[in-house]
């Protein structure tokens, strides 16, 4: 997969030392200053993007997914593409749910969708055990070639947070009221506590086998957990997220990221995470000041922005480098994914905007 079968130019931004430990991202992650800001986005890899849509014509979601060398181009394309300061692994959320004979399946325009969902203590039995270096080790394969691939670029792991991948076992999909995961966490909290106790611990497995294969840093997404109360959140989930990121605590950092959780941070700031991702809900100046000095921030443009034209996209990142105002930890991203609807050239010139202005 080299630089000129991608068939496009090499935008990537050039590092401060040969070492990548000093790379502005993992500089930020660590709260040190960095010569400019650093910027990668979520879902950077996406239906938005042409060559993306090109590979789906000939290749489904999973199989995508499951084919090392498919995730790694993908995953390798986008950062040439936008520029960006990392890499992020072509990978999915709930690839953990596959080897537990679910019956997971991503429906089209529908999101995945699970056949048979948890929804009582009995439920737990019919779960498959999983080891993710024996039934995920495709994306430990992906990330070794992307590895060799971008030498000189941080390559970022990633995973579901337990009650993220708990909510979408228990509800069999997308929810608006989470009332099957509210209504086994509150009836049956054994029950609960065993499964939020084997998905701890296999995301923590997941996460290190990511870290084993060359991942410099990881983020676990908690997509959902902003459903949750403060209260219910210190008692049913943070201490399974603790565990999850203990297999990779001192090994590199974690990026603890969720929705809708602006009555959460300082609970997320406690489970762990050297940086906490912020959606675009919060003003990131006052959500840092909440936070405390001891973590890095990451984010928060809407993502609705990037469709807004160049102009608004200028100054809406001009506001957020202005809310940090040079205070070294910040890594910018969007507070959420990129949408499908994003013109790729105003996601290339958000990325060189941030470049430019946050320049030192």
């Amino acid at each position: 997969m080299s630089r000129a079968k991608s068939g496009v130019p090499d935008r990537l931004p050039t590092a401060d030392s040969a070492s990548l430990r000093d790379h502005p991202l993992l500089k930020a992650c660590r709260r040190e200053a960095a010569p400019y800001t650093p910027v990668w986005l979520m879902r950077q890899a996406g239906r938005y993007m042409p060559e993306y849509r090109a590979m789906r014509e000939r290749h489904g979601f999973l199989a995508l997914c499951t084919n090392p060398e498919l995730a790694a181009e993908v995953t390798v394309t986008a950062v040439r593409r936008l520029g960006v300061d990392a890499a992020i692994i072509f990978a999915d959320i709930l690839l953990p749910l596959i080897p537990m004979k679910v019956g997971l399946s991503y429906e089209a325009g529908d999101g995945p969708a699970i056949e048979r969902p948890i929804r009582a203590a009995a439920d737990l039995a019919r779960l498959a055990p999983v080891d993710p270096a024996a039934s995920l080790g495709f994306v430990a394969d992906s990330i070794r070639i992307v590895r060799r691939e971008l030498p000189d670029l941080p390559l970022i792991g990633f995973a579901g947070a337990p009650f993220t991948l708990a909510s979408y076992l228990i509800e069999g999909g997308a929810s608006r009221d989470f009332r099957h995961t509210k209504s086994l966490m509150y009836r049956e909290p054994t029950a609960w506590e065993r499964l939020m106790t084997a998905l701890a611990r296999i995301t923590a497995d997941y996460l290190a086998m990511q870290v084993a294969a060359g991942a410099d840093l990881i983020q676990l997404f908690d997509s959902w957990v902003g459903a949750l109360a403060p209260a219910d959140y210190r008692s049913f989930v943070m201490p399974h997220t603790r565990a999850a990121l203990a297999s990779i605590r001192g090994r590199v950092p974690a990026i603890h990221f969720g929705t809708g959780t602006a009555g959460l941070l300082e609970a997320m700031r406690e489970a762990g995470g050297e940086v906490i991702g912020l959606d675009w809900r919060v003003d990131l100046r006052a959500a840092w000041e909440r936070l405390g000095p001891e973590v890095a921030v990451q984010g928060n443009l809407d993502p609705m922005v990037l469709l807004a034209g160049r102009e608004e996209i200028r100054r809406q990142v001009r506001a957020i480098l202005d809310r940090v105002a040079g205070r070294p930890g910040h890594i910018f991203n969007l507070g959420h994914g990129v949408l499908p609807e994003t013109p790729v050239d105003d996601a290339i010139a958000m990325v060189e905007m941030v470049h430019e202005m946050s320049r030192r």
